[in-house]
């Protein structure tokens, strides 16, 4: 059937460390083998704050749901594209985003769970992605002119989960952008992780992506070629990551110092300077000068063809350029003109009617955008 998938977990403690590691064993040889007689689809989702691995979880019914409608548009795209259909393979990444089940009490573990966050990030997911990474370059690496199988791998945090996955990756991420250039300056395109980071409503401080904004922005051009390899979608009606991790953020560093930083915005073609300070205390997606996108809502238009509209993601990713858009069924992605061209790097700003708090991210519009991104940035090159 078309909506058919897997779907494993992992559990990590407050120090980072896994639960059981029996899991992450059995999670590998099981995708193993599977992958060795079909494509994978692996989704990797981490949950945030006020959420955990339990059967009755919100978020995990949802990502169910998910998966599911994934898998049927990932039939048709196969279809479409006359190649074998990738089987979507699922793996849910549990921790303690919930410390405290009393009613608003529990509001208060906001920065504790923030600081048990990076610790998980800094621990076993690390070795977890890792394993999932090294699956799909197997799967590649024989014979990169002819893939004897194209396994795709795709991580989406959320809140707090968007902190485990970033400070898992932040570092591979500014290594991979290095090894973009060559001795004559540019001579690839930029590797992410996998094949494309998603963080939602992320609840991180500007200061931990900062450089590598700059990096992007100093490059100055992309090759056409180039796919998306992290997407940061923030809610413009996040109280959380708006008000709260600002608040917390100016008494945590009150003793900090801090310097501007100036560079050359080459999309803009003017000189801009960013305050340290505000970047340290602004979480990423609210922080004006790294802002690349802004997704605008419009109506779902529910007798359109799927293929239809994902035909036109492709097409509207290929003419990328600032101030332009692309056309999903439910939104309209707009490029700022501060941002180059195919920069694979996209912070988005998001219409708070598509997502309108910090935790409602499993609507239709927010996962008519997610798996259209997906199979855009899955595609082969």
């Amino acid at each position: 059937m078309d909506e058919n998938y897997s779907l494993g977990f992992i559990e990590f403690d407050d120090q980072g460390q896994l639960h059981d590691r029996k899991q992450l064993e059995f999670l590998i040889d099981d995708l193993y083998s599977k992958a060795a007689k079909d494509n994978l689809l692996i989704v990797v989702f981490v949950h945030g704050w006020q959420h955990n691995a339990q059967h009755d979880d919100s978020y995990l019914t949802n990502f169910h749901k998910t998966l599911g409608k994934l898998s049927k548009l990932e039939s048709q795209s196969a279809r479409a594209d006359k190649r074998p259909k990738r089987q979507i393979s699922g793996v849910y990444l549990g921790w303690r985003g919930r410390s405290l089940d009393i009613p608003y009490i529990n509001t208060s573990t906001f920065w504790e769970r923030k600081n048990t966050a990076h610790t998980v990030g800094h621990g076993g997911v690390a070795e977890v992605f890792s394993r999932l990474e090294e699956l799909r370059n197997v799967k590649i690496s024989i014979d990169e002119a002819v893939p004897i199988n194209k396994t795709r791998l795709v991580i989406i945090g959320h809140s707090f989960g968007g902190a485990v996955v970033y400070t898992a990756l932040s570092q591979i991420f500014m290594d991979r952008f290095v090894q973009t250039k060559g001795p004559i300056g540019i001579s690839s395109d930029v590797r992410g992780f996998g094949d494309l980071v998603v963080l939602i409503n992320p609840a991180f401080e500007a200061t931990r992506f900062l450089n590598l904004s700059l990096m992007a922005n100093e490059r100055g051009h992309y090759f056409a070629t180039q796919l998306p390899v992290l997407a940061v979608m923030t809610s413009e009606s996040d109280w959380a990551t708006k008000y709260a991790f600002w608040a917390g953020r100016s008494v945590s560093t009150i003793f900090d110092t801090y310097k501007g930083i100036s560079y050359i915005n080459k999309a803009a073609g003017i000189k801009t300077t960013v305050s340290e300070k505000e970047a340290n205390r602004t979480a990423i997606g609210h922080f004006k000068p790294i802002k690349t996108h802004f997704l605008e809502y419009k109506p779902i238009q529910k007798e359109e063809n799927d293929m239809i509209a994902y035909q036109r993601v492709k097409a509207g990713w290929d003419n990328d350029a600032p101030d332009t858009s692309i056309e999903f069924s439910g939104s309209i992605l707009h490029h700022k003109h501060n941002s180059i061209s195919h920069n694979p790097y996209l912070i988005i700003k998001v219409d708070e009617r598509i997502i309108p708090n910090h935790s409602d991210i499993f609507n239709d519009a927010v996962e008519d955008f997610i798996r259209n991104f997906i199979l855009l940035s899955v595609q082969d090159s």
